[in-house]
């Protein structure tokens, strides 16, 4: 598993290159990089989700998936507590970019490719659990936290998105086992391909649009980082170890808190005038520090459950 993880990371990170490499040379406008985004969130992701539910019906899915579930709640609980008890809040501290940086992670970019690299569609196939925890949260939660009011109005967006929208088709089709045609399974298989190599050229394209430079010299984004990408994930891999569950659920809700920061939290914070460019430099950092720590993480848990 170590070798499968350690590959994938290799290959991410020079998709990554590719996408900065392609935006530096002007292959890539910020506006083309924005619409892939989208190509990526609400169709190739929505397919990869929903192609996880061909499967055949077995009651040990329907077992592990709400595991996940269960798992993916008690993970959300861990994060939410470590960011309120490691960020304080403190004049003139973006604490609240801070602590939704911390929280809440880009599941979906960087989450699909390294869980499908390791399990295939059946790790895919319980990520959607805890994709629709993240949907939940982030739609109540860390809107509540962003405008700083206390409404749930926002909630209605979470049964619109595309991977809801997926996660709910496909367990119809899962449950009341409707195959489908083999040449629209082969189109789907194929676009669902593109979801690695299209996420992490976005990713690289986002990186490289940020002042690396004067980021490095912020002290403040290396302590997020270290929270984000270390603390979190392992303190949720020690909670793990003491509930003897399948590994596979376990390192697949491990490696979805284990990714960068979340590109929503940016776009939130354009919503609600909050600091943007700060937003936007913590997903830089954390996702590029994110090629060594998330398989790094993904290793930690293997050597742990050996012990």
């Amino acid at each position: 598993m170590a070798q499968i993880v350690l590959h994938q990371a290799v290959s991410m990170f020079l998709l990554i290159l590719v996408g900065a490499g392609c935006f530096k040379l002007h292959l890539l406008s910020r506006e083309t990089v924005s619409q892939i985004s989208g190509l990526v969130l609400k169709v190739v992701n929505p397919v990869v989700i929903f192609m996880a539910y061909q499967r055949e019906f077995q009651a040990e899915l329907v077992r592990n998936l709400g595991w996940t579930f269960l798992l993916s709640v008690i993970a959300y609980a861990i994060a939410i507590s470590v960011s309120y008890l490691c960020i304080r809040e403190k004049e003139g501290r973006e604490t609240v970019i801070e602590r939704f940086s911390c929280i809440y992670s880009n599941c979906g970019f960087m989450g699909i490719p390294l869980v499908k690299s390791m399990f295939d569609y059946e790790g895919v196939f319980y990520l959607t659990a805890f994709l629709t925890v993240f949907n939940a949260l982030v739609w109540s939660h860390g809107v509540m936290q962003m405008s700083g009011e206390k409404s749930l109005k926002s909630l209605g967006k979470v049964l619109r998105s595309p991977a809801i929208i997926a996660i709910i088709l496909g367990m119809i089709f899962f449950f009341v086992q409707i195959p489908l045609p083999d040449i629209l399974s082969e189109t789907l298989d194929s676009l669902g391909s593109l979801n690695t190599p299209l996420a992490m050229i976005v990713a690289g394209a986002t990186i490289i649009q940020t002042d690396l430079l004067q980021t490095f010299r912020k002290p403040r984004v290396f302590y997020i980082s270290l929270i984000k990408l270390i603390l979190i994930p392992v303190l949720i891999t020690g909670i793990f170890m003491l509930i003897p569950e399948e590994k596979i659920v376990e390192m697949t809700v491990v490696a979805a808190m284990a990714a960068p920061s979340a590109a929503i939290c940016t776009m939130q914070c354009l919503n609600y005038n909050r600091n943007a460019a700060y937003a936007s430099e913590l997903f830089g950092i954390t996702t590029l520090f994110s090629v060594a720590t998330m398989p790094l993480m993904m290793i930690l848990y293997e050597l742990t459950i050996k012990l």
